[in-house]
């Protein structure tokens, strides 16, 4: 695989870092945002010569133009941008307040668009370049207590399968990567999480997330494999739009496809009653 560069938001910690660091021994050059300058200076000791922090937002989506420009015009032209910024929120829907909706579609949608329509023109002028956003495998199923996670996961699978349709004939490639449950922070210190104020969701709700609990820090996942299967994905001529990520998102994706056909098969006369 030939050297590129990498443009990684959110490289302070989780998949994000992982990927970095994988790429950077892999000869790669970096950029990757982070929130804060000492956060770009713990970055950028991970390699004199090949990693290249910026303190950005990517809620500032004001800021994210002149970032990416900078970017290609001292650093060099971006070769893959991994959206890779996000969070997850905990929090049944009645509880939770649109605010906290707002936020997260703010980093996990909105950023990530920005991020997108930032690099596009560079790319497409190119005629070349690869757009990776992870998603998760949230973006296909869900589950009671992180419904506003699961609809902005849902949004990006959708809007990345969209941008890949219409950039593929430009040269540029676009695959969503959904993992599963991986031993990053998401279930830790990067959970948002609304207090709970409604008894009556007590006994869908509090399983959930004791297990949730008790499972952080020991997932099967393994956020190094996961960022050299990247990796691998990004080395490819003809990416893929969707990859998923782990034996349980496998497992529960196919679970979830079962049921949606099983449900469109009992419903199919109802469906095709409505034509002409």
């Amino acid at each position: 695989m030939r050297s590129r560069t990498l443009l990684i938001t959110g490289v302070s910690s989780g998949f994000g870092r992982a990927l970095a660091q994988e790429a950077l021994a892999a000869g790669h050059t970096v950029v990757g945002t982070v929130r804060s300058v000492q956060a770009k200076q713990d970055f950028e000791s991970l390699s004199t010569h090949a990693a290249f922090g910026r303190v950005l937002d990517v809620t500032d989506v004001d800021a994210i133009d002149g970032v990416v420009a900078e970017i290609e015009a001292t650093v060099g032209p971006i070769d893959v941008l991994v959206n890779n910024a996000g969070y997850g929120h905990e929090g049944t829907m009645e509880e939770s307040p649109m605010s906290d909706l707002r936020r997260q579609f703010d980093v996990n949608v909105f950023g990530a668009v920005a991020m997108m329509k930032a690099v596009l023109p560079h790319m497409r002028a190119r005629r070349r370049g690869h757009i990776v956003n992870i998603t998760s495998m949230g973006g296909y199923i869900t589950m009671p207590g992180i419904t506003y996670y699961c609809g902005s996961k849902f949004a990006l699978e959708g809007i990345s399968e969209a941008l890949g349709k219409e950039v593929a004939a430009l040269g540029i490639a676009v695959t969503a990567v959904a993992p599963g449950s991986f031993r990053t922070d998401w279930a830790g210190r990067s959970m948002a999480r609304t207090p709970r104020s409604i008894p009556d969701y007590d006994a869908i709700f509090d399983p959930i997330r004791k297990a949730r609990e008790q499972v952080s820090g020991k997932q099967l996942g393994d956020p190094a494999k996961a960022a050299r299967a990247m990796l691998a994905v990004i080395a490819l001529d003809h990416p893929p739009a969707h990859l998923l990520l782990g034996s349980d998102a496998l497992k529960l994706v196919r679970e979830k496809m079962a049921a949606l056909e099983r449900d469109i098969a009992e419903w199919e006369a109802v469906t095709v009653s409505t034509d002409g």
